[in-house]
């Protein structure tokens, strides 16, 4: 329902109702109109060609929310299909208008199907079709040239965690000569520009197999041999326990988990959780590595993860802060929304 924000008695913006959210109203500006929709669409739409012309990258954010000012609207381009993901309860009343505004927009990148997913706890998620025939289980993408194997249906977020594409290449260019250990590894993005930038070995790392299968089906894609490195089902916590009694060492270490900090109430936990994980990997990195070590909480700002690495926490000090990078331009933020700026992804060396 469009609403207008009032300060004594004065309007200062306007939004839509989102009731049932922590967020009570998604704040566009201006009144909500096709118009208004239209024109911010083909915004983040001329944004996205910027970016990716040329760059031999078929999957990308189209559309970032709050980000390019369309509060609770996510659109994620994977090849041919975009899926879509509404937060928040403000836009699902208004699904035609979307389709038909967005439909012709996306038609020139040439998507096939646009796809509403709608992910319920403890669940499979759930598909809408908006246009076209219904997705493909899986579908290959590439990013600068690297090809990926996508899970639509059983992979988190859209499909991919595409937050992370540029850190994955950045992780390519630093991986030549040296072992590489890849930990929450998911479906390898990392362990995959690893490989292919040189590494002698790629250890990955994740409690769900499913994940691992993936990432081998990617490898293959790419003409890497699988068999080639290691891909370990095992709890990353006692994976690093086990590994430095053995006195096993690796020269380059990613740690990208997943949320530690859901909520405000979580984050004295979270950050516990994050000095424990990183005092592991830097007992197993050996001297003159590099270790990146990421976090996609929100509610975990760059001070507070910054705190979890610094000499007590690591237990070590020769790892100085060589690069903090947050989000890519895909999934831009506006100045005032700190909230936008969840990703952080540290390189100490």
């Amino acid at each position: 329902m469009p609403v207008s924000v009032l300060d004594e008695g004065n309007v200062i913006g306007h939004g839509l109702a989102d009731p049932e959210s922590p967020i009570q109203v998604r704040a566009w500006g201006e009144p909500f109109t096709a118009q208004l929709v239209s024109q911010r669409a083909t915004s983040a739409m001329a944004l996205r060609h910027r970016l990716f012309a040329g760059q031999r990258t078929s999957a990308f954010r189209l559309i970032a929310g709050e980000g390019d000012r369309m509060p609770g609207l996510v659109v994620d381009v994977y090849a041919q299909f975009a899926v879509v993901r509404l937060d928040g309860s403000s836009l699902q009343p208004h699904r035609e208008l979307l389709t038909r505004i967005l439909r012709p927009i996306v038609n020139q990148i040439d998507i096939v199907t646009m796809s509403e997913r709608e992910s319920i706890r403890g669940e499979k998620p759930k598909f809408t079709e908006w246009f076209g025939d219904p997705l493909p289980q899986q579908v290959n993408v590439e990013e600068y040239g690297v090809p990926f194997v996508v899970d639509l249906h059983d992979g988190q977020k859209t499909g991919a965690f595409l937050d992370q594409r540029d850190n994955r290449r950045l992780v390519g260019t630093l991986a030549n000569g040296k072992r590489v250990l890849n930990l929450f590894s998911y479906a390898g993005g990392f362990s995959l520009h690893a490989a292919l930038g040189g590494a002698t070995h790629v250890t990955s790392v994740d409690i769900a197999p499913k994940g691992h299968a993936t990432a081998q089906k990617s490898f293959k894609l790419a003409g890497v041999d699988p068999n080639l490195h290691s891909f370990v089902t095992a709890d990353v916590f006692q994976f690093l326990d086990r590994c430095a009694v053995r006195g096993d060492r690796w020269d380059l270490i990613v740690c990208d988990p997943p949320s530690f900090a859901p909520n405000e109430k979580s984050v004295g936990t979270a950050l516990a959780a994050y000095r424990k994980l990183h005092r592991g990997c830097a007992q197993v990195l050996s001297q003159g590595g590099l270790l990146c070590a990421a976090s996609c909480s929100s509610h975990v700002d760059a001070a507070r993860f910054m705190s979890t690495l610094d000499d007590v926490s690591l237990g070590r000090s020769d790892l100085r802060l060589l690069q903090l990078n947050g989000p890519p331009p895909d999934h831009p933020t506006l100045p005032a929304w700190s909230e936008g700026r969840y990703l952080k992804f540290a390189l100490l060396g």
